[in-house]
């Protein structure tokens, strides 16, 4: 019998799509790649998945996992291929309130995981714009980041167990609900990030932690990024460490916003080059109070810091938000920088990180060399300055990969020398495999090599993604 009738014996005829029924599975979301899949199949059970890979081994057929297909570098490009997508597995199986652990299937929405848990008192803090679609598989197999990576860390920090199946077909049961578990290699972490390359994670442990009782959030318009850096400190120590996000958007990004949603408000009147949102969140009762004057007591320390450093020039504007209504509004700036990337075609997408001190020489440099390399070139920048991730799009003259592979090989350039990474939470897929060539350690890369080539012999599982060919 064919693949495709094995699978749908397996699967039922509904989930294993073909033909037209396919074509949503068929391109990544930046619709930088198009593709088409041998078929996409839609389990509802790690002991489908493990059919559905075993099945592929006889076939000699290659199998890609989607989640909620909101990658950024090529990850789900699945030519003649079998998709995996999780759909279907979007169970959320138990939320433990005393260890605050979620147990969930890798199907999961991301947003469906805050409600759940909010409705339950407590919080999982990975947030980004991409939130409504994508799925905890996803964000695991790119060890995604996001805005709290500043107070709670990357998607890996948030994680205590899962369970995959791997490129045998053999399940994996690494469902650990423990904080210390010194029992030989760690498994776990060598799958979070591997883009579905090592195996399919089905489930996972997460970690909850307690919902915020209060949230004092604002827009500042600092000086320099220098400034923007020592207020940041000041802000943690002022606060006992309550600075959650700590978001940078300058003047060009506003006006990016600002071309992508016509209708909406400026964060000032005047046009100011460097802009900060920040939020502080606490879970003390004392803290998340209102005072004599009815405003929140984390807000009125906000205000208080923020005061100090208008005086000291270091801050030239600020704006608290008063209510959700306003919070919200602020971050819906911030979460637009996909859509507003997409503004302008062709693109190159980069997403690095340096160390905190070394982010304003890195536009310093940038500024001076960008021109040299392409003078018509255009820039949108927007950045976790609290953590060091850059994500510095360029939108060149041309629509040249030549061109714009070199471009990308002078940011690289500028990004090692300062201590940095080409890639800090898009993962590599498929766009930054010549990055991944041309920077990473020859040692380290060959090692990766030997633990693909261990696990999967056979390269089934998402080949041509993360390492690059010898």
């Amino acid at each position: 019998m064919s693949l495709i009738g094995e699978l749908k014996k397996v699967l039922g005829d509904q989930n294993v799509l073909t033909g037209a029924d396919k074509e949503r599975y068929s391109s990544d979301w930046l619709g930088q790649y198009s593709f088409e899949p041998l078929c996409v199949v839609r389990p509802a059970s790690t002991e489908e998945v493990s059919k559905v890979v075993k099945l592929a081994i006889t076939f000699k057929a290659k199998i890609v996992p989607v989640g909620g297909n909101t990658g950024l570098n090529g990850g789900t490009y699945s030519d003649d291929a079998i998709s995996i997508s999780m759909e279907r597995m979007n169970k959320i199986h138990e939320i433990r309130l005393n260890s605050k652990i979620a147990i969930v299937e890798a199907g999961v929405i991301l947003t469906s995981l805050h409600q759940v848990a909010n409705e339950n008192d407590l919080m999982f803090p990975l947030t980004f714009g991409a939130r409504g679609s994508a799925t905890i598989g996803g964000v695991l197999s790119t060890n995604a980041g996001g805005s709290n990576v500043l107070k709670y860390g990357n998607t890996r920090d948030l994680v205590l167990g899962v369970e995959i199946v791997l490129p045998s077909g053999e399940i994996m049961n690494l469902m650990s609900e423990l904080h210390k578990d010194n029992s030989g290699y760690c498994l776990r972490d060598l799958v979070i990030g591997a883009e579905g390359t090592l195996g399919i994670i089905t489930q996972a442990v997460l970690k909850l932690f307690p919902k915020p009782k209060a949230y004092a959030t604002a827009m500042i318009a600092v000086k320099s990024l220098e400034n923007a850096l020592s207020l940041l400190n000041e802000l943690q120590d002022g606060t006992g460490g309550a600075v959650a996000a700590y978001e940078y958007m300058p003047k060009r990004y506003i006006q990016g916003y600002m071309e992508l949603s016509s209708a909406s408000r400026k964060p000032f009147q005047k046009d100011y080059e460097h802009l900060v949102l920040v939020e502080l969140e606490t879970t003390v009762e004392l803290f998340s109070r209102s005072g004599d004057d009815g405003q929140v007591l984390l807000s009125g320390e906000l205000e208080s810091i923020l005061n100090k450093n208008l005086d000291r020039d270091i801050i030239l504007d600020a704006h608290i938000a008063q209510n959700e209504e306003q919070r919200l509004i602020m971050w819906e700036r911030r979460e637009a920088a996909a859509e507003i990337s997409l503004l302008r075609t062709p693109l190159i997408n980069n997403d690095i990180a340096v160390p905190l001190d070394k982010v304003a020489k890195f536009f310093t440099i940038m500024e001076k060399k960008l021109p040299d390399l392409d003078p018509e070139a255009d820039v949108l920048v927007v950045s976790h300055l609290g953590d060091g991730n850059v994500h510095y799009t360029v939108w060149p003259s041309k629509d040249d990969e030549k061109h714009k592979d070199k471009i990308m090989e002078a940011i690289e350039n500028v990004v090692l020398k300062l201590g940095g990474s080409f890639s800090a939470e898009h993962g590599i897929g498929l766009s930054k495999l010549s990055s991944m060539d041309r920077r990473k350690d020859p040692v380290a890369l060959e090692v990766m090599r030997q633990i693909k080539n261990a696990i999967d012999p056979e390269g089934i599982m998402n080949p041509g993604k993360v390492l690059p060919k010898l």
